[in-house]
C-alpha cells in the first residue's frame, strides 16, 4: 500500500502537523477525511469541511503527465464532493516532500501556507489584486513572487492562489501561474486552473486560506518511475513500441496532427465539432443543420483562422502546464495568452460572439478574478437570453443595451463586438455584484438564483411564458445543488451521473438507450476517477488506461481502487445531494435533440414522460452497476 505523507492544517488555532498514512492517491484519502469528518451533513463552508489537494503517486520520473495537483471538496455548487485538477503544478510542489493537504478549520486573518523540504510556515498575507501592471490572481501572484523572492528561488516554488472572485461569488477557481524565480517572471503558457465546482471560493470563504506555496528538493517517491527500462518493457508488452513512441502517437490530437493542420483542444475541436457544437447557450440544438452549418463557417473563419495562422503558421508558441519533461506542449499561446476550447468557446460562439480578438480579453477577465470560465459562459449566456426574451432589462444587470441573442438574426462581424462587450460589463458586475439580479445569482448560483427570478418577476415569466430555469443547462442535485455541463452537445454531460462538470461520463455528441448509455458512462466515470486518483493530465489517458493497474502493482505494490466511483455515490446519498431529474427544458433537450440528430426511431421525447422514463431508467443503470441502493 502507498505510504502517503500528509500535512494536516488546523486554521482555527493555525497548528500544524505531519504524519505518515496509507492511500492510493488524492482523491482515495480525500474521499476517506470527507467521510471520517462527517462533512456530508455539514455547510460546504463550515470550517470542519475539509479541503484536500495533493498529488499522485507516479510523480518525478520519466512518464510526464502524472504531475496534476488534485483537489477533493464539498462544492458550494453541487452541495457534495467534487473533484477539481490543476495541470502541471505538483512537478514543484513535490519538491516540499509533502503528498497531500489537508485544511480544516479557519483563520482570523487571511493566510497563506508555505511548504519547503525544510519545513512548513503559515503566513498572514493579505491578497493584493492590483500590483503593477497585474490584475487579479496575477497581481496576487507576482506580488506573492516578488515579496518572498528568497523562497521562490531557494525552493523552486510554484504557487496556488485564489483571486477576488473566490471572495464574493460561489464561482472562484484555484489559479496557479508557473514562475523562472530567478527572473521573477512568469513562464509563458505555464498557468492552469482547478475550476470548476468552486474550489477557490471553498478554500477562501470556508477557511480563509488564500494561496498554497511548495518547493524543495524531494524528487520521484519510487525508483521505478525513472527506470526507463521498465517503462519501455511495459510499454512494448502492452502497445508492440516503446515508450516514447506511443506516447507521441495517443497525444497527436493535443500536440499537432499534421492530417488536420492544427492541435490542442481549441485548434482541433471546431473543424471536429463543426454543426455539433453548441451556441448560443445551446439555443443551437434546435436550428437546423444547415443553418448550423451556416453559423459554423462563419466560426472557422473569424474564431479559428485567426488562432490557427498565428500558433501554427507564423509564432508556433507552444509550450507546456510546467511539467517540464512532457513534450505534448499542449499551451497554444496566442499573444501571450494561453489558448483552450473550452474557456474561449465559453467567450466565443457560446455567448453570440464569434470574433476571436473579442475573446481574448474576456478568457483573460475571467481569469484574473479567478473564475471558472466554462461556469461563466453559462451565467452570460442565460442573463443575455433572459433579456433578450424580456424576463430582465438590461438595467437589472448593469447593462445600458441588450445583446443580440438570436441566432437567426446574429450578424457575426457586427453583433460579435456588441455581445462581447456587454459580456466584459456582465461578468464585472457578476464579480462586483453591482445590481440585486447580479448579486442573487453570484451568491446562490444558477439554479437557486433562477427560482428566486421565477418569484421576483412572476408576471414576466407568466407573460412571456418561459422560466427563468428553461433557458439555461444544469443537471441538479438534491434540492439546491446543481453543475452545468462541459460545452459539448452530448446527453452525458447531463445525464444523472454522480459527479458531472468534468469528464467523469460518456461525453460523446451521440446518443443510445439509457441503459446502453448509462453503462459506458459509467465506464468511462470509474476510469476517470482512477485517472484523477493518479495525478494523471488526461490529456495522456491513451497510453496510461490500459497500463494503470500494471504501473500501480510493479511500482507501488498494489491494485487500484476500483469502487473510488461508488464511495462518491455514497457521500452524495449522505449529503442529499444524488442526482434528480431534470427541471430545466433546454437541460431535457440537449437530450432530446441529439436523439432527434441521430434519427432514433425508440425514442421521439413526444412528451414529459419520456424525459423522466430515459432520465429513470439511466440512473437505475448506474445503481445497479455500482451496486449501491438509492431512496
Amino acid at each position: 500500500m502507498l505510504l502517503v505523507k500528509v500535512l494536516r492544517i488546523n486554521l482555527s488555532d493555525n497548528s500544524w502537523r505531519i504524519e505518515d498514512t496509507t492511500a492510493q492517491g488524492p482523491v482515495t484519502l480525500g474521499v476517506k477525511v470527507h467521510n471520517e469528518a462527517n462533512s456530508w451533513g455539514l455547510d460546504p463552508f463550515d470550517p470542519q469541511v475539509p479541503f484536500v489537494i495533493g498529488m499522485g503517486p507516479f510523480v518525478g520520473g520519466k512518464m510526464p503527465g502524472f504531475h496534476r495537483l488534485m483537489v477533493v471538496f464539498k462544492s458550494p455548487m453541487t452541495r457534495t464532493l467534487h473533484v477539481a485538477a490543476l495541470g502541471g503544478a505538483a512537478y514543484k510542489f513535490m519538491g516540499s516532500g509533502i503528498d497531500v493537504v489537508i485544511i480544516t478549520g479557519k483563520s482570523k486573518s487571511p493566510v497563506v501556507a508555505f511548504l519547503s523540504s525544510d519545513g512548513v510556515e503559515l503566513r498572514v498575507v493579505e491578497p493584493i489584486f492590483e500590483y503593477g501592471n497585474y490584475h487579479g490572481a496575477y497581481a496576487f501572484t507576482k506580488y506573492l513572487l516578488d515579496t518572498y523572492r528568497e523562497f521562490f528561488v531557494k525552493y523552486n516554488a510554484r504557487a496556488v492562489v485564489v483571486g477576488p472572485a473566490a471572495l464574493s461569488t460561489y464561482n472562484g477557481a484555484l489559479v496557479s501561474i508557473d514562475v523562472n524565480p530567478l527572473k521573477g517572471e512568469f513562464r509563458p503558457g505555464a498557468e492552469d486552473f482547478a475550476a470548476r465546482g468552486g474550489p477557490g471560493t471553498a478554500l477562501a470563504m470556508g477557511h480563509n486560506m488564500v494561496g498554497i506555496v511548495a518547493g524543495g528538493t524531494y524528487r520521484a517517491r519510487y525508483a521505478k518511475v525513472n527506470d526507463m527500462e521498465f517503462i519501455n518493457k511495459v510499454m512494448i508488452e502492452s502497445f508492440k513500441k516503446p515508450f516514447r513512441q506511443v506516447m507521441d502517437e495517443k497525444t497527436i490530437k493535443y500536440r499537432f496532427d499534421p492530417g488536420i493542420g492544427t492541435g490542442g483542444t481549441f485548434g482541433v475541436n471546431y473543424p471536429h465539432y463543426r454543426e455539433l457544437l453548441p451556441l448560443f447557450g445551446y439555443k443551437s440544438i434546435y436550428l437546423p443543420r444547415e443553418v448550423r452549418a451556416q453559423h459554423v463557417e462563419a466560426i472557422l473563419r473569424l474564431f479559428w483562422k485567426p488562432f490557427n495562422d498565428e500558433v501554427f503558421v507564423r509564432s508556433k508558441s507552444w509550450y507546456n502546464c510546467g511539467d517540464f519533461g512532457c513534450s505534448v506542449v499542449c499551451k497554444k499561446v496566442w499573444h501571450g495568452k494561453k489558448v483552450d476550447y473550452e474557456p474561449f468557446h465559453a467567450m466565443g460562439p457560446f455567448i453570440g460572439n464569434y470574433i476571436f480578438e473579442e475573446a481574448v480579453p474576456l478568457v483573460d477577465l475571467i481569469d484574473q478574478y479567478g473564475l471558472d470560465a466554462i461556469e461563466m459562459g453559462h451565467v452570460v449566456a442565460w442573463l443575455f437570453d433572459s433579456l433578450e426574451h424580456g424576463l430582465l432589462k438590461p438595467e437589472e444587470v448593469g447593462l445600458n443595451d441588450k445583446p443580440v441573442f438570436d441566432p437567426l438574426r446574429f450578424n457575426p462581424t457586427i453583433d460579435s463586438r456588441k455581445n462581447a462587450r456587454l459580456a466584459d460589463e456582465l461578468i464585472r458586475g457578476f464579480v462586483g455584484r453591482s445590481t440585486e439580479v447580479l448579486r442573487l445569482v453570484a451568491e446562490n448560483g444558477i439554479r437557486a438564483a433562477a427560482r428566486k427570478l421565477d418569484e421576483m418577476f412572476h408576471e414576466r415569466v407568466l407573460k412571456v411564458g418561459r422560466s427563468f430555469r428553461d433557458l439555461v443547462v444544469y443537471a441538479a442535485y438534491g434540492g439546491s445543488g446543481y453543475m452545468t455541463p462541459n460545452l459539448y452537445w452530448a446527453p452525458g454531460m447531463v445525464a444523472p451521473m454522480y459527479v458531472l462538470g468534468r469528464y467523469w461520463t460518456n461525453y460523446t455528441p451521440t446518443f443510445m438507450g439509457p441503459e446502453d448509455f448509462a453503462k459506458s458512462s459509467l465506464g468511462r466515470a470509474v476510469m476517470e476517477a482512477l485517472i484523477d486518483d493518479a495525478g494523471l493530465c488526461r490529456f495522456h489517458r491513451g497510453w496510461v488506461e490500459p497500463v494503470l493497474d500494471r504501473l500501480y502493482t510493479e511500482v507501488i505494490g498494489m491494485q487500484p481502487n476500483k469502487d473510488l466511483y461508488k464511495e462518491f455515490a455514497e457521500y452524495s446519498m449522505k449529503a442529499n445531494a444524488e442526482p434528480t431529474p431534470w427541471e430545466s427544458e433546454r437541460a431535457r433537450d440537449v437530450v432530446a435533440t441529439m436523439a432527434k440528430e441521430i434519427g432514433s426511431k425508440e425514442w421521439i421525447f413526444e412528451d414529459y414522460e419520456d424525459y423522466v422514463n430515459w432520465w429513470r431508467r439511466f440512473k437505475a443503470t448506474i445503481d445497479a452497476g455500482l451496486g449501491v441502493i438509492t431512496r
